[in-house]
């Protein structure tokens, strides 16, 4: 018998299925997929006359078709992006972010690398993902971050660098390197290395950073330039910079003493600053003043001079008188401050009787202890006066 007369198939009577139970009856049935194909191509042959292989059809066929290829040429570029446009594999131009187009495939294609984004690699040191502490850690990388520098020193650097593309240089960056990426950090840690040696461990581990970085991102700008790299460094930062860890106490002494040496030299120089002036300021002082004594003692001795040729002029006039006349002078002078005692012996027999053979002439006489003090203050203040 046919199946259609069976009321249910060879499972029994009754809508269900070879499990005992039927379709669910409650809802709607979802659509059937051959009866809207069917439909469809019904519609399409009203549509058009003489069926699917007639002149029309197939060019309305070939116009959907070339419309659908040449809507694929529409592509978005994102913010961080540079559009690449490739005809037969080469370069032909560079589209900004946005809405763009190109010839579609296989006539031109589009690369999308992240040409506008500023891009980090570090060298010396790691960053680990560490979900338990819902942060990263950083790793040391020894066989990355030990240098040797120029004075025969091991220093430990850890630094980034950071870099993009250059805006014209995307095909440069595309086509002339094959690992942008392992190149940059290749070239960053040769330069470190490079200029490290030249250098001292002294000015690296205190003052000589800015010019270390300077150096670095200068050298490695000029390596990757000359690979056609189109990269562009923006920047090199140190970000640590120790003696290796095996003697990193001896170098903190060493930095200790170095900086008591230069307090010191500091203290010094500031003492130097203080006393020197004073010093410069009292020899300036006693040249002066024996400038001044051999001003006054040169001019006493030209008047001295000059008197005593006035005096030889007038002795050559009266020579008698003169020589009286300074016989007396010289005798007022010299006998002017001495004490004197002056008594007349006389002439007859009983001359001299009356003289005592000694006598406490110093105690007769007061004017010559009233003029010794006054004479010593005097003389005291010449000798002062000579010594300057």
């Amino acid at each position: 018998m046919p199946w259609k007369n069976q009321g249910g198939g060879p499972w029994g009577s009754g809508p269900k299925g070879p499990w005992g139970s039927g379709p669910q009856s409650s809802g709607p049935r979802p659509p059937d997929l051959e009866d809207l194909l069917r439909r469809g191509q019904d519609r399409l042959q009203q549509m058009l006359p003489g069926g699917y292989f007639s002149g029309l059809g197939i060019a309305i066929a070939v116009l959907g078709a070339l419309t659908i290829w040449g809507l694929s040429g529409f592509f978005r570029v994102q913010s961080e992006e540079l559009g690449v446009v490739l005809r037969f594999g080469k370069h032909v131009r560079t589209v900004q972010p946005g809405l763009n187009y190109h010839l579609p495939y296989p006539i031109e294609t589009v690369l999308l690398p992240k040409a506008l984004r500023v891009s980090t690699i570090s060298i010396g040191m790691t960053l680990i993902s560490d979900p338990a502490r819902r942060g990263t850690t950083v790793r040391d990388v020894p066989e990355e971050s030990l240098m040797l520098t120029g004075d025969e020193n091991i220093v430990d650097v850890d630094f980034t660098v950071l870099w993009r593309i250059k805006p014209d240089g995307v095909g440069d960056f595309l086509f002339n390197i094959q690992n942008p990426e392992g190149t940059v950090k290749a070239v960053a840690e040769s330069a470190m290395r490079e200029v490290i040696g030249r250098s001292n461990i002294q000015p690296i581990l205190t003052g000589a950073r800015t010019t270390i970085e300077t150096g670095v991102q200068e050298l490695m700008q000029k390596t990757l330039d000359s690979y056609g790299a189109g990269v562009l460094v923006q920047q090199v930062q140190m970000q640590k910079v120790d003696p290796p860890q095996q003697v990193i106490d001896a170098f903190r002494d060493v930095q200790a003493a170095r900086a008591d040496l230069e307090r010191l030299q500091n203290e010094a120089q500031t003492y130097a600053n203080r006393v020197i002036p004073d010093a410069k300021g009292r020899a300036a002082q006693i040249i002066q003043n024996a400038e001044g004594y051999k001003g006054q003692a040169v001019a006493e001795a030209k008047g001295q001079s000059a008197r005593f040729l006035d005096v030889y002029e007038e002795y050559r006039k009266a020579p008698d008188v003169t020589r009286e006349r300074i016989y007396l002078e010289t005798m007022e002078r010299v006998l002017g401050p001495a004490e004197k005692l002056v008594y007349d012996p006389g002439s007859g027999p009983n001359s001299g009787q009356g003289v005592v053979p000694y006598l406490p002439l110093s105690e007769l006489s007061p004017r010559r202890q009233q003029q010794a003090p006054a004479a010593q203050t005097q003389q005291n203040q010449q000798t002062q006066g000579g010594t300057r």
